[in-house]
C-alpha cells in the first residue's frame, strides 16, 4: 500500500493542489486551506523523497529527485510566507511560481530521458511554462481571470505528465 501511495499519488496531488490554487485565486477558497495544503504538500514531499531517494537514482528519476529537494524549499518558502515573514508576498509568489517552474524543468528531463514518450513530457513542459508566463504577466498588468488561465495551463501540462508517467509503470 505504502508503494501504491508513492508511485500513483502525484498524478492525484498534482491536479489537485492546481485545482486549490485556482480556488483561491477566484475566492472560492480561502487562504487557511492553501496554508494547509502547503503543510500538507511539505509532508507528501518529504514522504516521497524518503522513500523513493535510492529509486530516483538514475534515467528520469534523477531529474525528479532534484524536484523534490529544490520544491521542498520552495514550499517551506510558501509556508513562510503565510506566516508573515519578512517578504511575506515574495515568499508566496516564489513558492507558486516556483512549482509552475520546477515540475516544467522535470518533464523537459524525462522528455529526453524517455523519446518514445517524449512529445507528452515536452508538450506538458511547455503548457507548464507558458502558464507560469501567462500567470507572472496577469500579476503585472491584467490580474483577475489571466491568473486562472495561467494556473490552469499549469495544471493541465502537469498533471499530463504525471499521468504518463504514472500510466507508464503499469
Amino acid at each position: 500500500m505504502l508503494w501504491e501511495l508513492r508511485d500513483l499519488g502525484p498524478a492525484a496531488l498534482v491536479p489537485g493542489a492546481w485545482l486549490a490554487t485556482a480556488a483561491v485565486h477566484a475566492e472560492v477558497m480561502g487562504t487557511d486551506g492553501i496554508f494547509i495544503a502547503h503543510v500538507v504538500m511539505a509532508a507528501f514531499i518529504g514522504f516521497f523523497a524518503v522513500t523513493g531517494w535510492s529509486a530516483m537514482a538514475e534515467g528520469a528519476l534523477r531529474a525528479w529527485r532534484l524536484v523534490l529537494v529544490v520544491g521542498l524549499a520552495v514550499t517551506v518558502a510558501g509556508i513562510a510566507g503565510f506566516l508573515d515573514a519578512p517578504g511575506g508576498d515574495a515568499l508566496l509568489g516564489t513558492s507558486i511560481v516556483g512549482w509552475m517552474i520546477l515540475p516544467a524543468a522535470g518533464l523537459a528531463y524525462t522528455g529526453w530521458e524517455m523519446p518514445d514518450s517524449g512529445v507528452v513530457y515536452y508538450g506538458g513542459g511547455v503548457l507548464s511554462v507558458a502558464g507560469a508566463v501567462v500567470y507572472v504577466a496577469a500579476l503585472a498588468a491584467f490580474g483577475g481571470t489571466a491568473e486562472l488561465a495561467g494556473i490552469a495551463l499549469v495544471g493541465l501540462g502537469q498533471t499530463a505528465g504525471m499521468l504518463a508517467g504514472t500510466l507508464a509503470d503499469r
